[in-house]
Protein backbone atom coordinates (compact mmCIF):
# COMPACT_ATOMS: atom_id res chain seq x y z
CA UNK A 1 0.00 0.00 0.00
CA UNK A 2 2.71 2.57 1.00
CA UNK A 3 5.01 1.38 -2.12
CA UNK A 4 2.16 2.27 -4.24
CA UNK A 5 1.59 5.57 -2.81
CA UNK A 6 5.00 6.47 -3.22
CA UNK A 7 5.06 5.10 -6.80
CA UNK A 8 1.89 7.47 -7.57
CA UNK A 9 3.75 10.67 -5.91
CA UNK A 10 6.79 10.39 -7.98
CA UNK A 11 4.47 10.23 -11.15
CA UNK A 12 2.76 13.25 -10.52
CA UNK A 13 5.94 15.22 -9.08
CA UNK A 14 7.77 14.21 -12.92
CA UNK A 15 4.10 14.77 -14.78
CA UNK A 16 4.50 18.32 -12.91
CA UNK A 17 7.83 19.02 -13.48
CA UNK A 18 7.31 18.66 -17.09
CA UNK A 19 4.64 20.18 -17.09
CA UNK A 20 6.69 23.47 -16.00
CA UNK A 21 9.01 23.05 -17.76
CA UNK A 22 7.02 22.70 -21.26
CA UNK A 23 4.85 26.33 -19.63
CA UNK A 24 8.42 28.02 -19.39
CA UNK A 25 9.40 27.07 -22.63
CA UNK A 26 6.10 28.71 -24.29
CA UNK A 27 6.39 31.80 -22.36
CA UNK A 28 9.67 32.50 -23.15
CA UNK A 29 9.04 31.87 -26.43
CA UNK A 30 6.19 34.47 -26.35
CA UNK A 31 8.22 36.90 -24.58
CA UNK A 32 10.72 36.74 -27.33
CA UNK A 33 7.96 37.35 -29.45
CA UNK A 34 6.95 40.13 -28.48
CA UNK A 35 10.27 41.91 -27.58
CA UNK A 36 10.87 41.34 -31.51
CA UNK A 37 8.22 43.64 -32.37
CA UNK A 38 8.65 46.39 -29.78
CA UNK A 39 12.35 47.49 -30.31
CA UNK A 40 11.15 49.91 -31.38
CA UNK A 41 14.56 51.63 -32.04
CA UNK A 42 14.72 49.20 -34.82
CA UNK A 43 12.01 50.12 -36.76
CA UNK A 44 12.67 52.03 -40.73
CA UNK A 45 9.93 53.36 -43.08
CA UNK A 46 11.23 52.41 -46.61
CA UNK A 47 10.30 54.76 -49.54
CA UNK A 48 11.27 54.38 -53.56
CA UNK A 49 12.76 57.60 -55.16
CA UNK A 50 9.66 59.39 -56.17
CA UNK A 51 8.01 58.57 -52.71
CA UNK A 52 5.63 55.32 -53.11
CA UNK A 53 6.07 53.09 -50.35
CA UNK A 54 8.21 49.53 -50.78
CA UNK A 55 6.52 46.51 -49.10
CA UNK A 56 8.37 44.08 -46.87
CA UNK A 57 8.38 41.38 -49.63
CA UNK A 58 5.56 39.48 -47.63
CA UNK A 59 3.00 40.25 -50.29
CA UNK A 60 1.52 43.28 -48.14
CA UNK A 61 -0.57 45.75 -50.13
CA UNK A 62 0.94 48.73 -50.64
CA UNK A 63 0.57 50.62 -47.56
CA UNK A 64 2.91 52.08 -45.13
CA UNK A 65 5.13 49.06 -43.97
CA UNK A 66 7.46 49.01 -40.43
CA UNK A 67 10.88 46.68 -41.46
CA UNK A 68 12.72 45.37 -38.79
CA UNK A 69 16.48 46.56 -39.46
CA UNK A 70 17.34 42.69 -39.13
CA UNK A 71 15.66 41.65 -41.95
CA UNK A 72 17.35 44.31 -44.08
CA UNK A 73 20.73 43.13 -45.54
CA UNK A 74 23.47 45.01 -42.80
CA UNK A 75 25.31 47.29 -45.66
CA UNK A 76 21.73 49.01 -46.68
CA UNK A 77 20.72 49.11 -42.78
CA UNK A 78 24.15 50.82 -42.54
CA UNK A 79 23.63 52.68 -45.38
CA UNK A 80 20.27 53.41 -46.87
CA UNK A 81 21.49 55.52 -50.14
CA UNK A 82 23.24 52.23 -51.42
CA UNK A 83 21.56 49.48 -53.34
CA UNK A 84 19.20 49.96 -55.77
CA UNK A 85 19.08 53.34 -57.69
CA UNK A 86 15.01 53.40 -57.67
CA UNK A 87 14.88 52.68 -53.79
CA UNK A 88 16.25 54.50 -50.80
CA UNK A 89 15.29 53.52 -47.09
CA UNK A 90 14.13 56.87 -45.11
CA UNK A 91 14.98 56.66 -41.09
CA UNK A 92 12.40 56.22 -38.98
CA UNK A 93 10.95 58.93 -36.73
CA UNK A 94 12.34 59.11 -33.21
CA UNK A 95 10.99 56.51 -30.37
CA UNK A 96 9.16 58.80 -29.00
CA UNK A 97 7.57 59.57 -32.61
CA UNK A 98 7.06 55.98 -33.22
CA UNK A 99 6.07 55.33 -29.30
CA UNK A 100 2.64 57.44 -30.69
CA UNK A 101 2.19 56.04 -34.17
CA UNK A 102 2.55 52.25 -33.82
CA UNK A 103 1.84 51.84 -30.15
CA UNK A 104 -0.65 52.89 -28.04
CA UNK A 105 -1.72 52.27 -24.53
CA UNK A 106 0.47 48.82 -24.97
CA UNK A 107 -1.56 47.89 -27.67
CA UNK A 108 0.60 47.17 -30.69
CA UNK A 109 -1.25 48.85 -33.79
CA UNK A 110 -0.19 49.94 -37.10
CA UNK A 111 -1.38 52.89 -38.65
CA UNK A 112 -2.27 52.91 -42.43
CA UNK A 113 -0.57 55.27 -45.08
CA UNK A 114 -1.18 55.33 -48.70
CA UNK A 115 1.78 54.73 -51.26
CA UNK A 116 2.55 58.36 -50.62
CA UNK A 117 3.43 58.18 -47.16
CA UNK A 118 0.55 59.99 -46.07
CA UNK A 119 -2.03 58.69 -43.18
CA UNK A 120 -4.95 57.54 -44.20
CA UNK A 121 -7.48 58.10 -41.49
CA UNK A 122 -7.17 61.99 -40.98
CA UNK A 123 -8.58 63.45 -38.42
CA UNK A 124 -9.95 67.12 -37.56
CA UNK A 125 -8.33 66.45 -33.75
CA UNK A 126 -4.83 67.26 -32.98
CA UNK A 127 -2.95 64.37 -31.91
CA UNK A 128 -2.66 64.27 -28.07
CA UNK A 129 1.01 65.32 -27.81
CA UNK A 130 -0.16 68.44 -29.93
CA UNK A 131 -2.87 69.19 -28.53
CA UNK A 132 -0.80 69.25 -24.77
CA UNK A 133 1.87 71.52 -26.24
CA UNK A 134 -0.17 73.70 -28.00
CA UNK A 135 -2.93 73.49 -25.26
CA UNK A 136 -2.04 77.24 -23.69
CA UNK A 137 -1.83 79.41 -26.59
CA UNK A 138 -4.55 82.14 -26.58
CA UNK A 139 -6.83 81.98 -29.92
CA UNK A 140 -4.81 84.40 -33.04
CA UNK A 141 -1.48 84.11 -30.97
CA UNK A 142 1.37 82.60 -33.30
CA UNK A 143 2.27 78.98 -32.58
CA UNK A 144 6.07 78.01 -33.39
CA UNK A 145 6.24 75.06 -35.24
CA UNK A 146 2.33 73.88 -35.48
CA UNK A 147 2.45 73.46 -39.65
CA UNK A 148 5.19 71.26 -39.69
CA UNK A 149 4.50 69.42 -36.58
CA UNK A 150 1.18 68.66 -38.12
CA UNK A 151 2.43 67.65 -41.17
CA UNK A 152 4.98 65.61 -39.83
CA UNK A 153 1.99 63.64 -37.69
CA UNK A 154 0.15 62.69 -40.54
CA UNK A 155 3.51 62.57 -43.50
CA UNK A 156 5.99 61.29 -41.47
CA UNK A 157 8.63 61.40 -44.25
CA UNK A 158 8.30 65.44 -44.20
CA UNK A 159 12.06 66.80 -43.35
CA UNK A 160 11.85 70.67 -42.37
CA UNK A 161 14.67 72.49 -43.32
CA UNK A 162 14.87 73.87 -46.87
CA UNK A 163 15.57 77.25 -47.77
CA UNK A 164 12.72 79.49 -49.77
CA UNK A 165 15.32 80.83 -52.08
CA UNK A 166 18.71 79.62 -54.11
CA UNK A 167 21.57 81.44 -52.74
CA UNK A 168 25.18 81.14 -53.91
CA UNK A 169 25.94 77.70 -52.45
CA UNK A 170 23.09 76.38 -54.87
CA UNK A 171 25.31 73.93 -56.63
CA UNK A 172 25.88 71.64 -53.39
CA UNK A 173 22.28 70.99 -52.95
CA UNK A 174 21.98 67.85 -53.95
CA UNK A 175 18.19 67.22 -53.57
CA UNK A 176 18.04 69.78 -57.21
CA UNK A 177 21.33 69.03 -58.87
CA UNK A 178 20.69 66.36 -60.76
CA UNK A 179 17.32 67.59 -62.06
CA UNK A 180 16.75 69.66 -64.79
CA UNK A 181 13.86 72.01 -64.81
CA UNK A 182 11.39 72.54 -63.48
CA UNK A 183 12.60 70.24 -60.29
CA UNK A 184 16.25 71.35 -60.00
CA UNK A 185 18.55 73.72 -61.77
CA UNK A 186 20.71 70.64 -63.93
CA UNK A 187 22.34 73.00 -66.71
CA UNK A 188 21.10 76.54 -65.32
CA UNK A 189 24.73 76.78 -63.39
CA UNK A 190 25.87 80.11 -65.63
CA UNK A 191 22.70 81.75 -65.41
CA UNK A 192 21.67 81.18 -61.96
CA UNK A 193 25.59 82.25 -60.68
CA UNK A 194 24.99 85.52 -63.07
CA UNK A 195 21.42 86.48 -61.46
CA UNK A 196 22.93 85.55 -57.98
CA UNK A 197 25.71 88.10 -58.21
CA UNK A 198 23.83 90.99 -59.44
CA UNK A 199 20.86 90.15 -56.88
CA UNK A 200 23.26 89.56 -53.63
CA UNK A 201 20.03 88.78 -51.02
CA UNK A 202 18.49 85.06 -50.89
CA UNK A 203 16.20 85.94 -47.97
CA UNK A 204 13.36 87.90 -46.76
CA UNK A 205 13.82 91.02 -44.17
CA UNK A 206 15.57 91.58 -41.49
CA UNK A 207 12.53 91.63 -39.40
CA UNK A 208 10.38 88.67 -41.09
CA UNK A 209 13.53 87.01 -40.99
CA UNK A 210 13.90 87.81 -37.14
CA UNK A 211 10.33 86.62 -36.03
CA UNK A 212 9.96 83.81 -33.65
CA UNK A 213 6.94 82.46 -34.94
CA UNK A 214 5.82 83.49 -38.58
CA UNK A 215 2.58 83.04 -39.89
CA UNK A 216 1.90 83.26 -43.65
CA UNK A 217 -0.92 83.30 -45.88
CA UNK A 218 -1.00 82.09 -49.78
CA UNK A 219 -3.97 84.03 -51.87
CA UNK A 220 -5.11 82.58 -54.50
CA UNK A 221 -7.26 83.58 -57.65
CA UNK A 222 -10.43 81.86 -57.19
CA UNK A 223 -13.59 83.52 -57.58
CA UNK A 224 -14.56 82.13 -54.20
CA UNK A 225 -12.43 85.38 -53.20
CA UNK A 226 -14.99 88.02 -54.35
CA UNK A 227 -17.82 89.65 -51.81
CA UNK A 228 -15.80 87.73 -48.65
CA UNK A 229 -14.45 91.44 -47.07
CA UNK A 230 -11.45 89.09 -45.80
CA UNK A 231 -8.66 92.18 -46.75
CA UNK A 232 -7.86 92.68 -43.11
CA UNK A 233 -7.58 89.73 -41.71
CA UNK A 234 -5.34 89.02 -45.05
CA UNK A 235 -3.53 91.99 -44.16
CA UNK A 236 -2.61 90.77 -40.91
CA UNK A 237 -0.56 87.60 -41.99
CA UNK A 238 3.39 88.03 -41.44
CA UNK A 239 3.91 87.02 -44.64
CA UNK A 240 1.50 87.22 -47.44
CA UNK A 241 2.08 85.22 -50.65
CA UNK A 242 0.53 86.36 -54.28
CA UNK A 243 0.68 84.32 -57.66
CA UNK A 244 1.41 85.66 -61.00
CA UNK A 245 -0.49 88.94 -62.27
CA UNK A 246 -3.54 88.76 -59.81
CA UNK A 247 -3.94 92.47 -59.36
CA UNK A 248 -4.67 94.34 -56.09
CA UNK A 249 -5.50 97.54 -56.42
CA UNK A 250 -9.14 98.01 -56.22
CA UNK A 251 -9.95 94.63 -54.44
CA UNK A 252 -8.55 95.48 -51.34
CA UNK A 253 -11.67 94.34 -49.75
CA UNK A 254 -11.98 91.16 -50.10
CA UNK A 255 -7.62 90.31 -50.51
CA UNK A 256 -6.15 93.02 -49.11
CA UNK A 257 -3.51 95.44 -49.84
CA UNK A 258 0.08 93.69 -48.72
CA UNK A 259 2.36 91.70 -50.70
CA UNK A 260 5.49 90.27 -49.56
CA UNK A 261 6.13 88.01 -52.09
CA UNK A 262 4.74 87.52 -55.61
CA UNK A 263 5.75 84.86 -57.14
CA UNK A 264 5.48 84.05 -61.14
CA UNK A 265 7.11 82.44 -63.92
CA UNK A 266 7.52 85.40 -67.24
CA UNK A 267 4.06 84.14 -69.31
CA UNK A 268 2.04 84.56 -65.74
CA UNK A 269 4.22 88.28 -64.93
CA UNK A 270 2.19 91.71 -64.37
CA UNK A 271 3.07 93.11 -67.64
CA UNK A 272 1.61 96.77 -67.13
CA UNK A 273 4.12 98.17 -64.36
CA UNK A 274 1.53 100.25 -63.13
CA UNK A 275 0.10 97.30 -61.41
CA UNK A 276 2.99 96.41 -59.33
CA UNK A 277 2.25 96.74 -55.51
CA UNK A 278 5.66 98.65 -53.86
CA UNK A 279 7.53 96.77 -51.00
CA UNK A 280 7.11 93.33 -51.98
CA UNK A 281 9.99 90.79 -53.58
CA UNK A 282 9.71 89.59 -57.12
CA UNK A 283 10.17 85.67 -57.41
CA UNK A 284 10.54 83.30 -59.93
CA UNK A 285 9.19 79.94 -60.54
CA UNK A 286 11.45 78.20 -62.94
CA UNK A 287 9.46 75.89 -64.98
CA UNK A 288 11.82 75.59 -67.86
CA UNK A 289 15.09 76.87 -68.90
CA UNK A 290 14.03 80.01 -70.50
CA UNK A 291 12.34 81.42 -67.50
CA UNK A 292 16.02 81.73 -66.05
CA UNK A 293 17.20 83.48 -69.33
CA UNK A 294 14.67 85.81 -68.89
CA UNK A 295 15.16 86.40 -65.42
CA UNK A 296 18.85 87.41 -65.98
CA UNK A 297 17.29 89.84 -68.56
CA UNK A 298 15.11 91.49 -66.14
CA UNK A 299 17.72 91.71 -63.55
CA UNK A 300 20.23 93.64 -65.90
CA UNK A 301 17.45 95.48 -67.79
CA UNK A 302 18.44 94.13 -70.95
CA UNK A 303 16.38 93.74 -73.70
CA UNK A 304 14.13 90.89 -73.78
CA UNK A 305 13.85 88.38 -76.82
CA UNK A 306 10.19 86.94 -78.13
CA UNK A 307 11.91 84.38 -79.77
CA UNK A 308 12.96 82.22 -76.87
CA UNK A 309 10.28 79.77 -76.45
CA UNK A 310 7.84 81.40 -74.40
CA UNK A 311 3.75 80.13 -75.45
CA UNK A 312 2.42 83.71 -74.91
CA UNK A 313 3.55 87.17 -74.47
CA UNK A 314 6.26 87.89 -71.37
CA UNK A 315 6.40 90.90 -69.41
CA UNK A 316 9.46 93.21 -70.46
CA UNK A 317 10.05 94.76 -67.35
CA UNK A 318 9.68 94.39 -63.85
CA UNK A 319 9.80 97.31 -61.79
CA UNK A 320 12.26 96.26 -59.26
CA UNK A 321 15.95 96.27 -58.38
CA UNK A 322 18.17 93.53 -58.28
CA UNK A 323 18.34 93.32 -54.20
CA UNK A 324 14.16 92.64 -54.67
CA UNK A 325 14.28 89.66 -56.93
CA UNK A 326 14.92 85.98 -55.49
CA UNK A 327 14.37 82.27 -57.04
CA UNK A 328 12.14 79.95 -55.70
CA UNK A 329 13.77 76.69 -54.48
CA UNK A 330 13.18 74.00 -57.46
CA UNK A 331 13.19 71.66 -54.94
CA UNK A 332 9.30 72.52 -53.81
CA UNK A 333 8.40 72.04 -57.03
CA UNK A 334 9.79 68.32 -56.92
CA UNK A 335 8.53 67.96 -53.72
CA UNK A 336 4.88 68.89 -54.43
CA UNK A 337 5.03 66.61 -57.90
CA UNK A 338 5.96 63.39 -56.66
CA UNK A 339 5.86 63.14 -52.75
CA UNK A 340 2.76 65.24 -51.84
CA UNK A 341 0.86 64.73 -54.88
CA UNK A 342 1.97 61.67 -56.77
CA UNK A 343 2.57 63.19 -60.12
CA UNK A 344 4.13 60.91 -62.86
CA UNK A 345 7.86 61.15 -62.11
CA UNK A 346 8.99 60.99 -66.21
CA UNK A 347 12.50 60.61 -65.46
CA UNK A 348 12.11 63.70 -63.92
CA UNK A 349 11.21 65.72 -66.83
CA UNK A 350 8.57 67.63 -67.56
CA UNK A 351 5.52 65.86 -68.91
CA UNK A 352 1.78 65.33 -69.11
CA UNK A 353 -0.18 65.86 -66.17
CA UNK A 354 3.53 66.21 -64.19
CA UNK A 355 3.37 69.74 -63.17
CA UNK A 356 2.31 71.43 -60.14
CA UNK A 357 0.10 74.75 -60.12
CA UNK A 358 2.21 77.03 -58.46
CA UNK A 359 -0.68 77.45 -55.52
CA UNK A 360 0.36 74.19 -54.41
CA UNK A 361 4.21 75.07 -55.04
CA UNK A 362 3.52 77.72 -53.04
CA UNK A 363 2.05 76.01 -50.15
CA UNK A 364 4.92 73.55 -50.14
CA UNK A 365 6.98 76.05 -49.62
CA UNK A 366 5.28 77.49 -46.81
CA UNK A 367 4.92 74.16 -44.96
CA UNK A 368 9.20 74.88 -44.63
CA UNK A 369 9.37 78.16 -44.19
CA UNK A 370 6.45 79.25 -42.00
CA UNK A 371 5.24 78.00 -38.82
CA UNK A 372 1.75 78.64 -39.10
CA UNK A 373 0.28 78.43 -43.17
CA UNK A 374 -3.25 79.71 -44.27
CA UNK A 375 -4.74 79.83 -47.91
CA UNK A 376 -7.52 81.97 -49.51
CA UNK A 377 -9.23 81.84 -52.78
CA UNK A 378 -8.49 77.99 -53.61
CA UNK A 379 -10.97 75.55 -55.25
CA UNK A 380 -12.63 75.43 -58.28
CA UNK A 381 -16.47 74.58 -57.79
CA UNK A 382 -17.05 72.53 -60.90
CA UNK A 383 -20.81 72.33 -60.11
CA UNK A 384 -20.85 75.63 -60.53
CA UNK A 385 -20.39 76.58 -64.12
CA UNK A 386 -21.87 80.58 -64.18
CA UNK A 387 -19.89 81.15 -60.83
CA UNK A 388 -16.58 83.44 -61.62
CA UNK A 389 -13.65 81.60 -62.36
CA UNK A 390 -11.31 84.50 -60.94
CA UNK A 391 -12.29 87.15 -58.11
CA UNK A 392 -10.98 89.96 -60.59
CA UNK A 393 -12.44 89.34 -64.16
CA UNK A 394 -15.69 87.98 -65.84
CA UNK A 395 -14.98 84.55 -67.04
CA UNK A 396 -16.93 81.80 -65.68
CA UNK A 397 -16.07 78.51 -64.38
CA UNK A 398 -17.56 77.12 -67.38
CA UNK A 399 -13.89 78.06 -69.11
CA UNK A 400 -11.70 75.81 -67.81
CA UNK A 401 -10.42 73.36 -69.77
CA UNK A 402 -8.29 70.16 -69.22
CA UNK A 403 -5.00 70.89 -68.21
CA UNK A 404 -2.09 69.53 -70.31
CA UNK A 405 0.37 69.95 -67.49
CA UNK A 406 -1.59 69.78 -63.95
CA UNK A 407 -3.52 67.42 -62.52
CA UNK A 408 -6.08 69.22 -60.56
CA UNK A 409 -8.37 66.48 -59.70
CA UNK A 410 -5.22 64.82 -57.54
CA UNK A 411 -4.02 68.81 -55.82
CA UNK A 412 -7.90 68.76 -54.70
CA UNK A 413 -7.10 65.33 -52.59
CA UNK A 414 -3.63 66.55 -51.39
CA UNK A 415 -5.25 70.40 -50.52
CA UNK A 416 -8.08 68.45 -48.39
CA UNK A 417 -5.68 65.97 -47.18
CA UNK A 418 -4.00 69.24 -45.30
CA UNK A 419 -7.28 71.02 -44.53
CA UNK A 420 -8.75 67.82 -43.49
CA UNK A 421 -5.45 67.30 -40.48
CA UNK A 422 -5.48 71.18 -39.68
CA UNK A 423 -1.91 71.74 -41.50
CA UNK A 424 -3.43 74.75 -43.23
CA UNK A 425 -6.38 77.14 -42.52
CA UNK A 426 -8.53 77.61 -45.65
CA UNK A 427 -10.43 80.87 -45.17
CA UNK A 428 -12.43 80.64 -48.10
CA UNK A 429 -13.75 76.97 -47.67
CA UNK A 430 -13.44 76.31 -51.34
CA UNK A 431 -10.86 73.18 -50.87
Amino acid sequence: MKMGLLVFMRNLLLALCLFLVLGFLYYSAWKLHLLRWEDTNSVVLSFDSVGHTVGSGRGEKKTETFVLLSSIPSHLAANPGTGSAQKESIAAPAPAILSRCCFRSGYKRRKKYDKLGFLLKLDSKLPPELASKYANFSEGVCKPGYASALMTSIFPKFSKPAPMFLDDSFKKWARIRDFVPPFGIKGQDNLIKAILSATKEYRLTPALDSLSCRRCIIVGNGGVLANKSLGLKIDDYDVVIRLNSAPVKGFEKDVGGKTTLRITYPEGAIQKLEQYEKDSFFVLAGFKWQDFKWLKYIVYKEKVSASDGFWKSVATRVPREPHEIRILNPYFIQEAAFSFIGLPFNNGLMGRGNIPTLGSVAITMALHNCDEVAVAGFGYDMNSPNAPLHYYESVRMSAIKESWTHNIQREKEFLRKLVKARVITDLTSGI
